[in-house]
């Protein structure tokens, strides 16, 4: 099974399938069509497509799970670098260490042959300094980015309030479950700041005994429940794929302080089961859906949580 966030995501989902019906190993499936989307300008929310920081500067975060062995890898606020998932699966392969963020992982990406680009459109740079004059006053115009940063993160939303994480998920008897993340986060987040894709625990977790979850929108919500570990210990500790996800739903809503909005919780069971359920995100929340016995992927809609 390849459960897939963010419909727009069309073609690396099929460059996946076709993949894993070729047998490709999986995370390496997952992998490249993630590739695909990243170097796709139409969705606005990762690679290409993504937004760009308070500073007009992209930062991208990735991460990939390993659900038979747990390894993983993942990098943050990753400037210059469009490939961000392949970056954290290189992370996986070659390193000790789990997680690479900032001039670190870059320096890393140099290493190893990713070439550093420039990941912003003009159009992206476009809207972002008419929001910014729109923001300040003239002198602070003036003085910028020499400016406190702090009071813009209230007042700056995203142009589309686009939060879809692109999040690619898979679940086999034989292969186990995988997940694989990649986006650009919030448009005009804070310099350096993570969301919860690169986090394992709360964007991402898979264990292929038992399951595995992957997180959109609100990370900083899901940051502060573990939200995606917490799906797959329920079913570890005997809950059902549905009950695990409405557990995790509970915690959420039991947030009452900080940053609160919407979380899509997507989310599979080591026998084949899916589950994608909408907690407060407005409209409605389509991810693609494929296994093995469908001639043809779907696009479905979460259940409202």
């Amino acid at each position: 099974m390849l459960l897939v966030a963010n419909a727009e995501a069309w073609p690396g989902f099929l460059l996946s399938v076709e993949m894993l019906r070729a047998g490709a190993d999986s995370l390496g499936a997952l992998v490249a069509g993630i590739d695909r989307v990243e170097a796709e300008p139409a969705v606005r929310s990762v690679g290409y497509g993504g937004w760009p920081n308070m500073l007009g500067v992209m930062e991208c975060d990735g991460a990939v799970m390993d659900g038979t062995t747990r390894q993983v890898g993942s990098v943050g606020a990753v400037r210059d670098t469009l490939h961000v998932a392949a970056l954290a699966h290189e992370v996986m392969k070659r390193l000790p260490n789990v997680t690479l963020t900032g001039e670190g992982a870059r320096r890393f990406a140099d290493e190893i042959g990713f070439p550093a680009e420039n990941i912003l459109l003009e159009d992206s740079r476009k809207v972002w300094f008419e929001r910014l004059q729109g923001e300040l006053t003239p002198e602070d115009l003036r003085k910028f980015p020499d400016i406190p940063l702090a009071p813009l993160s209230r007042a700056i939303t995203d142009p589309e309030r686009v939060r879809d994480t692109t999040v690619f998920l898979s679940a086999d008897s034989v292969r186990g479950v995988h997940a694989a993340t990649s986006t650009s986060g919030w448009a005009w987040k804070y310099p350096g700041r993570l969301g919860d894709s690169p986090i394992p625990g709360a964007g991402f977790y898979a264990d292929s005994r038992y399951g595995g979850a992957v997180c959109t929108h609100t990370g900083e919500m899901t940051m502060r429940c573990a939200t995606a570990r917490t799906v797959v210990l329920g079913m570890k500790l005997g809950l059902s794929l549905r009950e695990a996800v409405d557990l995790a739903v509970e915690e959420l809503a039991e947030l009452k302080e900080g940053f609160l909005g919407g979380v899509v919780i997507h989310a599979v069971d080591a026998g084949g089961n899916h589950d994608v359920a909408n907690f407060r995100c407005s409209g409605e929340i389509k991810y693609w859906l494929w296994d093995d016995t469908m001639p043809e992927p779907e696009l479905r809609q979460a259940r409202v949580a």
